[in-house]
């Protein structure tokens, strides 16, 4: 039976790049440090701290459980997120396109459910982007059947995670672990609302750590867990034997879209920093290299004359970026940054988006055989950078693509003949219609509405000049071989 990766852990009723390729820069959030500033995350606890290093679970549950709540969403009918229906939004681990060729979309329902953690006694309260995308009506149930409206403060759609706020004071609430300190092996406890049934909890051991390249978000690095997660765990709380929160239950990888052992989490560590951008400032700010970046093959390595596979191989750089400006160069294997090794392009993503916008970096980088520090000062990564003619107010067919101009280099590995032209698809929003239609990463546009697109510059005249109502017909190259795509408005 063909592997399914749910997205989506909702319930209705009942190729790395750094910068993602368009020169995003990292991948996670940088913030300023909050010690100091006012923070809903660090007021007295009414759920008090589990004592001792290994309480008997009883104690953990009985602690977590009143600040672990059920959202239902509404949202007005004809939107294409917020419904939440666990076969709505599914793949291959490996992208849409699997054995059996892309899934047809699912009208949307209208409303849906999940779970979500309330992390302050005056009632914010992480969840999953997809728990409330969408949505024009929230509400929020507490264990102890007390009932709130909800309105969402931000989101972060490429990290999954949200934040609502109810109006309340002196709310049980879960206090923050440390995550970076989880060793696969320990014991957590999953707790939401699979399937509706309230203030459910699993038991389980963390399988896993830094789990990315799932397809599941654009950004990842997931505690993988087999702690049972069904449909309607997400949003809800991962812990440790101390009762303190270490993840967000996002997705599974399931035969049925049930439980099958294989849960992934938002770790702490990513999701906490995030809750104080958006609660402090209202967006989330990533830091900005200016590099695409990929992996290093055996056979890569050896054309580098490097002894081992390891590192973060610069395919191009950005004109005028911070990485341009420190004198990185195409063909540089960066294999440490601030000291810590990278092994491979989704470390070095981690690591700039955790540094603060300012800060002067070291790397430490392989050019032409030679071992060289370089010093980069971490750029903010902007929304036109982000999503190449796509900014927050652009609502068309082409929302949520992000793409880069196509080079030779680029065009070979992706196995395209002759002379490169059109750009890269480097993301793909969760959820949009470009997804729907089953647009990928990797894929090479060459025409939009019949119209030549040869760079990134064509691509933004296009796609500003499409109405919001218009569908797009692209012609697309996939590996080599070409096909049109619609996709409908």
């Amino acid at each position: 039976m063909k592997m399914m990766l749910y997205r989506n852990l909702g319930m209705v009723a009942g190729l790395l790049l750094l910068g993602s390729l368009a020169f995003l820069g990292g991948e996670y959030a940088t913030y300023s440090d909050a010690a100091g500033a006012a923070t809903p995350v660090v007021a007295s606890p009414a759920v008090p701290a589990v004592q001792g290093a290994a309480p008997g679970f009883t104690e953990v549950a009985r602690a977590v459980t009143p600040a672990v709540v059920n959202i239902t969403s509404r949202a007005a009918r004809g939107h294409g997120r917020g419904q939440h229906d666990p076969e709505e939004f599914f793949g291959s681990p490996f992208g849409p396109f699997g054995p059996q060729g892309p899934m047809p979309p699912r009208e949307p329902r209208g409303g849906g459910m999940g779970s979500g953690v309330i992390v302050s006694p005056d009632g914010h309260i992480i969840t999953n982007n997809h728990v409330v995308e969408g949505a024009n009506e929230l509400t929020v149930t507490l264990p102890d059947k007390r009932e709130f409206k909800g309105r969402i403060i931000g989101t972060d759609p490429k990290t999954d995670l949200a934040v609502v706020k109810v109006d309340a004071s002196g709310l049980p609430f879960v206090r923050w672990g440390d995550a970076s300190k989880l060793q696969v092996g320990e014991y957590v406890l999953a707790i939401g609302n699979p399937f509706g049934l309230n203030s459910t909890v699993t038991l389980g051991i963390v399988s896993a750590l830094g789990r990315g390249r799932m397809g599941i978000t654009q950004y990842e690095d997931f505690i993988q867990t087999d702690a049972a997660i069904n449909p309607g765990n997400s949003g809800g709380a991962l812990v440790n034997t101390a009762g303190e929160l270490v993840g967000i239950n996002t997705a599974i990888i399931s035969q049925t879209g049930g439980s099958a052992g294989v849960g992934f989490a938002v770790p702490a560590t990513m999701a906490r920093p995030i809750l104080e951008s958006l609660v402090s400032t209202g967006k989330v700010v990533r830091g900005y290299l200016g590099v695409a970046i990929q992996d290093l093959t055996p056979d890569l390595a050896k054309s580098f004359g490097l002894k081992q596979a390891k590192g973060a191989l610069v395919s191009s750089i950005a004109e005028d970026s911070p990485a341009e400006r420190a004198g990185l160069k195409q063909g540089d294997v960066i294999t440490a940054y601030q000291g810590k090794p990278i092994e491979e392009p989704a470390a070095l993503q981690r690591e700039v988006t955790r540094t603060p916008v300012g800060t002067k970096a070291v790397l430490k980088v392989i050019r032409e055989g030679r071992d060289m520090d370089l010093t980069v000062t971490v750029g903010e990564q902007s929304e036109r950078a982000r999503v190449a003619g796509a900014g927050p107010a652009m609502e068309n067919a082409l929302a949520g693509l992000e793409v880069q101009s196509l080079n030779q280099q680029m065009a070979r590995e992706l196995g395209i003949a002759g002379k490169a032209s059109g750009v890269v698809v480097v993301g793909v929003e969760p959820g949009s219609l470009a997804e729907r239609a089953g647009l990928a990463q990797g894929d090479v546009i060459r025409e939009v509405n019949r119209q030549p697109v040869k760079s990134v510059k064509d691509y933004e005249k296009v796609a500003g000049n499409l109405k919001k109502d218009e569908p797009a017909l692209l012609l697309i190259n996939r590996r080599g071989a070409s096909l049109f795509i619609t996709i409908k408005a």
